[in-house]
């Protein structure tokens, strides 16, 4: 069997989709170890990515320029009015178009097509390509933008001429997947599409990455430490959270000598949030760090993990962060809307509060702290929704797609 990945995003830093990608293609290799597995990887700028810990045959690497000339720029400013279509947009996507359009494809028994970010590139570049015609088109997230859960974003004539272009490639494509069940309904549905979409959920995998770095990772303060380290967007809010946090500490003073609450954060103004919280010193507030540093905290310095989900009501995909936390094997807060993909997985109430009920966020934390004080047993939220067996039942279940 060969098997074609082309790929986006293969960083082992500074993006989830990095880490989900890499540990896709360990999961790909251990599920056919005798296939030849080769990828094609397109970026925009030169990176250190240790490919050499990848578990493929091959990996061809191209840097494409994205840089838009001065003239179509120009040029863009009114036709996108005019016409709803960005030449901006449409000049970048042909440029992965043209490079996938050279790749010799015809060999391979079953092509990957994997993007990273909002625009969705690669998948984009591949329309009325033939090579779709064989692909397995990914979405990691949905496009466009308007129906990302949480987006504040009003839909446009633009989205909406863009909605027209990836219509075709899920129709030209020979099978689609996501990485949450909700989405793949929810895009199946969307893009009226007459072919399934397929779910198979994001991975994690230590052995594809470099993890020695540990040199800038805080040293535990107390004995309970509760972390959270991503990003503040699409509807995901921490300060409920740790308002519920603060009334914890303030209410019983074991709280406030046994815990911390270090939070790793982007996409916020760190310094106002910490202003907000100046009265209470068991919340630290700090950059984030390479995934290294980060990993080595969140896996043996915290107690208890955070996750937060899209929201306010409705989160369809399934955060990049959740097979990492899994692996860990110890107890996760999901903050999450009343509908979303981590409530169909994480079947024991006791890991799951409502994002806009502080009482319920404060209750359920200090439940977790009380029953991790005395108890460093491993415990598994995720049930093995995230094992290799179901990545592989699920995955061949794609690839039998006829």
């Amino acid at each position: 069997m060969k098997i074609l990945v082309i790929e986006q995003d293969l960083r082992v830093s500074g993006t989830s989709q990095g880490i989900i990608s890499r540990s896709f293609l360990y999961r790909l290799r251990n599920a056919h170890p005798k296939a030849v597995i080769n990828v094609v990887y397109l970026k925009s700028h030169p990176s250190d990515d240790q490919l050499h810990l990848l578990p493929v045959d091959h990996i061809e690497s191209h840097i494409l320029n994205l840089k838009v000339p001065f003239f179509t720029k120009l040029i863009n400013r009114f036709y996108w009015r005019l016409f709803h279509v960005s030449l901006v947009v449409e000049h970048i996507n042909k440029v992965y178009g043209a490079c996938i359009a050279k790749i010799e494809y015809q060999s391979y028994d079953h092509i990957f097509v994997r993007s990273a970010g909002l625009a969705h590139e690669t998948i984009l570049g591949c329309k009325d390509l033939p090579i779709l015609k064989k692909a397995i088109v990914n979405f990691h997230d949905p496009y466009p933008i308007f129906w990302y859960a949480g987006t504040t974003k009003a839909l446009t004539n633009l989205e909406l001429f863009q909605m027209k272009s990836m219509q075709k490639v899920v129709s030209q494509a020979k099978t689609c997947m996501s990485s949450a069940n909700a989405m793949a309904k929810d895009m199946q549905f969307l893009y009226g599409s007459r072919k399934k979409f397929y779910s198979l959920p994001h991975q994690y995998c230590e052995s594809v990455f470099d993890l020695s770095d540990t040199g800038k990772a805080l040293k535990k303060g107390k004995a309970i430490t509760i972390a959270y380290h991503g990003a503040i967007q699409f509807g995901r809010t921490i300060e409920n959270l740790l308002d519920a946090y603060e009334t914890l500490v303030h209410s019983n003073p074991l709280y406030s000598e046994k815990t911390e609450f270090i939070l790793r954060l982007k996409g916020i103004d760190l310094k106002k949030l910490a202003e907000r919280y100046t009265n209470t010193p068991n919340i630290i507030i700090l950059d984030t760090l390479n995934f290294s540093n980060s990993c080595y905290e969140q896996t043996h310095v915290a107690d208890i993990n955070i996750i937060l989900e899209n929201g306010p009501l409705y989160c369809n995909i399934l955060v990049g962060k959740a097979p990492f936390l899994a692996s860990s094997n110890k107890p996760v807060l999901c903050i999450s809307p009343p509908v979303s993909e981590l409530r169909t997985i994480i079947k024991d109430e006791k890991y799951i509060a409502a994002m806009e009920d502080k009482l319920e966020i404060q209750n359920k934390l200090e439940q977790l702290i009380l029953s991790r004080v005395n108890n460093v047993e491993p415990v598994y939220p995720f049930g093995d929704y995230f094992n290799e067996v179901n990545f592989k039942w699920r995955l061949n279940e794609i690839l039998e797609d006829k």
